[in-house]
């Protein structure tokens, strides 16, 4: 129970030390009247590079960083807890093929949010359970479809002032990812008639939105 507890809270913990840090540089940027939007990422170009790195922490607006943060938290969670071993790698590829891709192939625009790790960490569930083929992680797949099956419209360029691109290049590297590490992280239970195996109990709990501007406004994800 005790290892059960303190599993529970580590994934909960660096998730949310993640949304103190894009919390607080919104907060800075309320404070001294400024805006960093152009830190965000603006494709192909030498100073949008480091947008790669800065994007996901930067948010036009409150509303904008209260859609994402109950997401990125929850999905954060999930994975963090579910597949622990290798959950600061499934962030990094997610986190840093989204900016690349976006870098290379999105508009001219700045791009901002966090939208695409959303999008990445969503198709990364649900595919991993799905190339996993096991029973626990499909019920997973499942959840997640439930929760953020209607998020697919997101990957569509359908709204004005939304980074479609950071959403269908961060749904593309979560199922990357998922494929890539389809192999490890967590096993298939396997049940042995004459030995008695510890089993853990998958308990679930648990997006974004993201904007866009034409010519140099800042797109958000």
């Amino acid at each position: 129970m005790r290892n059960t507890k303190s599993k529970l809270f580590f994934s909960i913990l660096y998730p949310s030390l993640f949304i103190l840090a894009i919390w607080g540089i919104k907060l800075f940027e309320l404070a001294q009247n400024i805006s960093l939007f152009t830190f965000g990422l603006f494709p192909r170009t030498f100073h949008g590079l480091l947008g790669i790195i800065t994007s996901p922490l930067l948010h036009s607006d409150f509303n904008h960083l209260i859609a994402n943060s109950p997401s990125l938290i929850i999905l954060g969670a999930v994975i963090l807890y579910f597949y622990r071993p290798i959950a600061f790698q499934i962030f990094f590829w997610v986190y840093l093929m989204t900016g690349v891709w976006v870098w290379a192939l999105a508009r001219d625009a700045y791009h901002i949010g966090a939208s695409g790790i959303i999008y990445g960490f969503v198709t990364f569930l649900f595919f991993s359970g799905v190339f996993r083929k096991d029973s626990r992680l499909l019920s997973l797949s499942l959840f997640v479809v439930f929760l953020y099956g209607s998020t697919l419209w997101g990957v569509l360029p359908l709204k004005s002032g939304m980074s479609w691109e950071s959403h269908l290049l961060g749904a593309l590297a979560g199922t990357l990812t998922a494929y890539y590490f389809r192999k490890e992280g967590p096993v298939s239970q396997k049940y042995d008639l004459g030995e008695e195996e510890e089993n853990e109990k998958i308990d679930v709990t648990g997006f974004g939105e993201s904007f866009e501007s034409q010519d140099k406004n800042p797109e958000d994800s």
